[in-house]
């Protein structure tokens, strides 16, 4: 889905276009309230689990046998039901369970373990929770959190194209878009689009009288090193304001893979390439300027909502999305959007949500850099304050979880017979020696547990895999 404006300072020409897809699916009737308290269905791995849940129903509405009366069909529970006021989970029972687990030698010399409950903030478990240790990729909780607390879930990041300095020069001006494509139709999903943007800015162009133009091209929205600490690494594209299909030669949309050199040149690229499709001639190689100051865009194309960007992120564990996310929330504090500015704005961001960050360092917004560091405690603390009330803004933190055995990147892990099979929703981390897992699952009891897990000098990453599997099984079975 692309929103599109266009406008063209000679001609009051303004033009929005949405594109709304629905599908009616036999047998489901959940009400507006029950759509709005479960999450954005319509971006991320909801839909997928709404179409899933889908497939599998066989019968709904309510009971039309013959002698009486219909009876209601029961209600599928809310995502936050679970927090309505319980018998506690036994901490005892936790650490009968866990302490063993967590004495694994395939999770290393360094261990850290928290687990609470959700609704009272209850520790119920600990071991090293306050240590901070390399996260991994659980760090883009923490990126998620900061981005979505600072701009929203609505928020939808603008790719525009303006006027340039001189006749007939045009700019395509870079806001940092991470789900900007160059494709019809983009096998990532909805976003910014590039083939939409040319459309508009080729028509705008010709009601103006213009069907020649040379092309520049602006990612001066982003400043400092656009090269990761990690060097060129197929895990993440060189981090520009500019970027179309994450700088991907090819049509996968997560993995590593080799990426682009320079993302904002070939992203310029592709774009004259459009608006020679639709008749507009382009002169020469499009080469770096600046948009002029207050000029008004010629044309428009929005990026999927903030809400859907992070659910897109936690599910792959998307390294370029995280970074872009990073730096947004640097803009909306008025830090310079950079590694540097990211980690400033994020750690002044939670901080600001009463969040506990002793210890704490966010070098990076994926997790991709060993000097990140954060604690299981805050990690769980994250989770919790997604789930609170209080904090509506935060739910896609939640809902972007990838699902154990389902979803992501636990699609293949805790499968089968496994008591997290379905249930544990958790952010996987893994680099050379640093493994963890954190998330959310409903517990026997009927209380919603947060847990996070961190292990250091771990020595193969399977194996720390299938030790950090089985603690969020015992805390998905444990009474």
């Amino acid at each position: 889905m692309c929103d599109r404006e266009r406008g063209w300072s000679e001609v009051p020409l303004v033009k929005t276009w949405q594109l709304i897809a629905g599908s009616a699916v036999a047998g489901l009737a959940l009400s507006a309230a029950m759509v709005a308290t479960a999450g954005p269905w319509d971006s991320g791995q909801r839909k997928a689990e709404r179409d899933r849940a889908a497939s599998w129903s066989r019968t709904g509405g309510a009971d039309h046998a013959a002698g009486g009366l219909p009876q209601a069909a029961p209600s599928a529970p809310g995502v936050l039901g679970a927090l309505a006021p319980r018998p506690n989970t036994g901490a005892a029972a936790l650490a009968g369970v866990l302490t063993p687990l967590l004495a694994d030698p395939s999770l290393g010399t360094a261990r850290g373990a928290s687990v609470i409950d959700v609704a009272t903030g209850q520790v119920l478990y600990e071991s090293g929770a306050g240590d901070p240790m390399t996260p991994a990729s659980t760090i883009k909780i923490a990126t998620a959190s900061a981005a979505l607390a600072a701009l929203g879930p609505e928020h939808r990041i603008r790719t525009t194209v303006t006027p340039g300095a001189g006749p007939g020069e045009i700019v395509l001006v870079g806001g940092g878009d991470p789900s900007l494509t160059a494709k019809k139709k983009s096998p990532a999903g909805s976003g910014g689009s590039l083939v939409a943007l040319a459309a508009d800015t080729a028509q705008a162009l010709k009601a103006a009288g213009t069907d020649t133009v040379t092309l520049g091209y602006d990612d001066s929205l982003y400043t400092g090193p656009v090269l990761h600490p990690l060097g060129r690494d197929g895990n993440i594209a060189p981090v520009t304001a500019l970027t179309a299909d994450e700088g991907r030669p090819d049509d996968s949309t997560s993995g590593p893979v080799d990426r682009s050199d320079d993302p904002s040149r070939d992203t310029a690229r592709s774009f004259a390439a459009l608006l020679r499709d639709r008749g507009i001639k382009v002169g020469g190689e499009p080469a770096r300027a600046k948009a002029p100051a207050g000029a008004q865009p010629l044309a428009t194309t929005l990026s999927t909502p903030l809400a859907g960007l992070v659910e897109r992120m936690l599910t792959n564990s998307d390294n370029d999305i995280a970074e872009a996310l990073a730096r947004q929330t640097a803009l909306a504090a008025g830090r310079p959007a950079s590694f540097e500015g990211g980690e400033q704005a994020v750690t002044e961001k939670l901080a600001s949500l009463g969040l506990d960050l002793k210890g704490t360092r966010f070098a990076d917004g994926s997790g991709l850099n060993r000097a990140d560091r954060l604690s299981t405690r805050l990690l769980t603390a994250l989770l919790a304050k997604a789930a609170d009330p209080r904090h509506p803004e935060l739910r896609p933190v939640l809902t972007g979880l990838p699902v154990a055995g389902f979803t992501g990147t636990l699609r293949a892990r805790n499968t089968g017979d496994s008591a997290a099979a379905g249930l544990v929703r958790a952010k996987t981390g893994t680099l050379t020696a640093a493994n963890g897992l954190a998330g959310t699952v409903v517990a026997p009891s009927g209380r919603l547990l947060a847990f996070a897990f961190l292990a250091a000098n771990t020595p193969d990453k399977a194996a720390a895999e299938k030790g950090l599997d089985k603690l969020a099984a015992a805390v998905a079975a444990t009474p």
